[in-house]
């Protein structure tokens, strides 16, 4: 009789592994496991499998900064906040993450280019974008950044459809009224201005769309006239500059000029002032010394007659210069021609 060595051995140690309450080894579980891949295991892998996704996609996390949308079999159910969440299995209920943190950008007249030598580039689109009339009926090439913010994830996902073509179309819009009621000259000095007004506008038809969405900022690149006029805008910016000088000259000879000449006509009529004040006090001193001459020649006349004369003579006689009293009983006056002469003479020899 052949003995079956391997058998008896196995049977002997399944035989002690009873007798010592020991479960079977974790090899013979797999060999069992093994056995049954002709009686439905491949059906319960695929059933584990399924579990294991329908598991799965049942948790999600919320980053920071995000928030999730839920949708059940494709309607809105409720907006889940950042951490870790439970839903329904996948093909019930869909999660939608819209980062509400995040500042988006739009760019009109220009795009960002990857080469290192030009940040932006543009094409035909783009500078269709960007040409405007302004409002005084020029051209210019007015390219800008809008910045925002997705502030209501409800209306940005549901209210409206292709929320980001309607942003462009708006802020379009906004900055083709904005700038259409202003000159060339403020569009291109102007430019800060002109981007808060176009920021409030877009903002109130953004709100008023329910778009959800909020502007940080709306930034103006520089501001240019098309290339075929270039050459024409620089000529008449020369001119106008060359017109502000002469006027801005002119003005400063003005200040001088206009100063000094009304300086001098103060002056000259100050003193035409005081040469009437000077003259009226005279002639009332004159007429007050008259009059209290009259008086005193009233009540004495041939002593006031006399006083006149003696104070006339008194004046006159220094600028007679040299004078000679001849008696009037004197008849010949031949000695007496001579006098001037021979004093001459005399200076003459002492000389």
């Amino acid at each position: 009789m052949s003995w079956d060595w391997e058998k008896l051995q196995q049977q002997n140690k399944q035989h002690r592994q009873e007798q010592r309450g020991v479960p079977p080894q974790m090899d013979e579980f797999f060999n069992k496991l093994k056995g049954l891949k002709f009686s439905g295991g491949p059906l319960l892998i695929l059933l584990i499998g399924v579990a294991l996704f329908l598991g799965q996609s049942m948790f999600y996390t919320v980053g920071v900064g995000e928030v999730g949308i839920i949708q059940r079999f494709g309607k809105y159910v409720r907006t889940e906040p950042p951490g870790l969440n439970f839903k329904l299995p996948a093909g019930v209920e869909k999660v939608t993450k819209i980062k509400v943190k995040r500042v988006y950008k739009e760019e009109f007249g220009f795009r960002e280019s990857g080469s290192a030598t030009s940040r932006f580039s543009a094409d035909d689109n783009n500078m269709g974008e960007a040409l405007m009339l302004t409002g005084d009926l020029n051209v210019a090439i007015v390219p800008w950044i809008v910045q925002y913010r997705i502030k209501d994830a409800y209306n940005y996902m549901f209210k409206v459809y292709n929320t980001k073509r309607l942003l462009r179309d708006m802020s379009e819009a906004a900055m083709r009224l904005v700038v259409g009621d202003r000159s060339i000259d403020e569009v291109i000095s102007k430019r800060e201005e002109i981007a808060d007004e176009a920021k409030a506008i877009l903002q109130a038809e953004l709100d008023n769309a329910e778009t959800g969405i909020t502007v940080v900022t709306i930034e103006m690149k520089k501001t240019n006239v098309p290339e075929p006029v270039q050459s024409s805008f620089n000529e008449v910016n020369q001119a106008v500059q060359e017109k502000e000088k002469m006027i801005y000259q002119a003005n400063e000879d003005y200040n001088k000029a206009i100063p000094a000449a009304r300086g001098e006509a103060d002056r000259t009529i100050k003193a035409a002032e005081g040469y009437a004040l000077d003259r009226i006090n005279r002639a009332e001193g004159d007429a007050q010394r008259f009059i209290a001459l009259y008086e005193e020649y009233a009540k004495a006349k041939d002593v006031t007659k006399r006083r006149i004369y003696l104070e006339r003579i008194q004046e006159i006689f220094p600028k007679l210069g040299q004078k000679y009293i001849v008696d009037s009983n004197q008849k010949n006056l031949l000695p007496l021609l001579n006098i001037g002469k021979q004093g001459s003479e005399k200076s003459g020899d002492k000389k």
